[in-house]
């Protein structure tokens, strides 16, 4: 078994506000991350999937194919855009850092059942050069 990693990039803008909450409260609990018209990251993503070697290819999976799939799952909804308003996994969800790896876990993990033998591993979501989340899926 062997572990094969792809990142991908992107800059969004998200608000980090439940509006089951008071203003208050929510200025408490998520500071300047409230402001109401947001803010943005450079976020980064690290995908990683693992599986046997074949004989016949040497590879886990081509890291192409996987580029492909992060672009579709993760650049192409997320990269510009505002989170809360218009990228269709975060409806009615916080984007925290947390609740991005899990969206992405599960895209991306949909578009791997087309490669069998191979699975999804762990995804690594970095929102700052100093903040970073792991996800190792809903069985960890």
């Amino acid at each position: 078994m062997i572990t094969i990693t792809r990142r991908v990039e992107f800059s969004a803008a998200h608000r980090l506000h439940n509006p089951e909450l008071s203003a208050e409260e929510n200025w408490r609990i998520f500071g300047i991350c409230n402001n109401a018209n947001g803010h943005g990251h450079n976020y980064a993503v690290e995908v990683s999937v693992k599986g046997a070697i074949p004989k016949k290819t040497g590879m886990v999976m081509d890291l192409k194919d996987l580029s492909d799939i992060l672009q579709r799952a993760i650049h192409e909804p997320c990269d510009h855009k505002h989170l809360n308003h218009d990228v269709a996994m975060f409806e009615g969800i916080i984007p925290t850092a947390e609740n991005l790896a899990i969206a992405f876990w599960k895209g991306v993990a949909a578009e791997l059942t087309k490669y069998p033998g191979v699975k999804l591993h762990g995804v690594r979501v970095i929102e700052s050069r100093n903040n970073f989340v792991e996800y190792f899926g809903p069985d960890a």
